[in-house]
């Protein structure tokens, strides 16, 4: 059984869908967690919620100095919090939303893996950092140019802190999951029209046939998170019903 006993994991984008489950599924196999979201719609008891920007520098500072303060250590991170973006060909792309994807889904996880492996180097002990990408990440998507490149972006960033943190024991991980099912791919489908069509369309090039359950990309964090995935860091595992295989 993956047990994160003693552990203390930070959640970004737990609030909801695929952050709220990894948030649940680290708390069952032993941890104590933080969530960080911009907004939380219920309670998650034994989990502590936290309002925070991933995008804002200071914030990240202040959270890791809350962390550290209550907790006394940091073990895991999970940078999950990401916005979707317009759906819309490039050249009709507005440029503010071009950056705010990025602040949010790359800059944010900089952040992140910046403060966070500072305060896991002066404790000593090593840690694991697993970063949400997408299997968009990993190919292009024409319709959602912003998503697909800042995914594309924190896949380097997890290569590159990979290799540079390895020495201090702090493993860096990434997840590109296939479309899943929650809010914000539902909000997808309403964007491009009828939800019944653009869902069978996502799926199409799954073999799996069908989305992704939040749950499913949870456990695959449980696993990069544990000492069963003692000896993996730099790499990029596809949670995506063989999509890009």
């Amino acid at each position: 059984m993956t047990t994160l006993n003693e552990n203390v994991a930070i959640v970004t984008g737990g609030g909801r869908g695929i952050g709220a489950a990894i948030a649940r599924t680290l708390q069952h196999a032993g941890a104590t967690v933080i969530a960080t979201d911009v907004a939380f719609s219920d309670a998650q008891p034994g989990i502590e919620q936290i309002i925070s920007d991933v995008a804002d520098a200071t914030a990240w500072q202040q959270l890791v100095e809350h962390v550290d303060s209550t907790y006394g250590r940091i073990d895991v991170l999970v940078n999950n919090a990401g916005i979707s973006g317009p759906v819309c060909p490039i050249t009709e792309y507005p440029d503010d939303e071009f950056v705010r994807v990025m602040n949010i889904n790359c800059t944010g996880v900089f952040y992140g893996i910046k403060y966070v492996s500072r305060a896991m180097k002066r404790y000593g002990k090593g840690g694991s950092i697993v970063n949400i990408s997408s299997n968009t990440g990993l190919v292009g998507s024409p319709s959602i140019i912003a998503y697909s490149a800042s995914k594309h972006a924190v896949v380097g960033l997890t290569k590159s802190a990979a290799k540079g943190l390895a020495t201090d024991g702090i493993r860096v991980n990434a997840i590109c999951p296939a479309p899943t099912a929650t809010e914000m791919v539902f909000q997808l489908e309403r964007s491009y029209g009828n939800a019944d069509v653009v869902r069978q369309r996502l799926t199409a090039g799954t073999p799996l046939g069908r989305y992704a359950d939040p749950d499913e990309i949870a456990a695959a964090v449980l696993f990069l998170a544990s000492k069963h995935a003692s000896f993996i860091t730099g790499a990029i595992l596809p949670v995506d019903g063989g999509s890009v295989a």
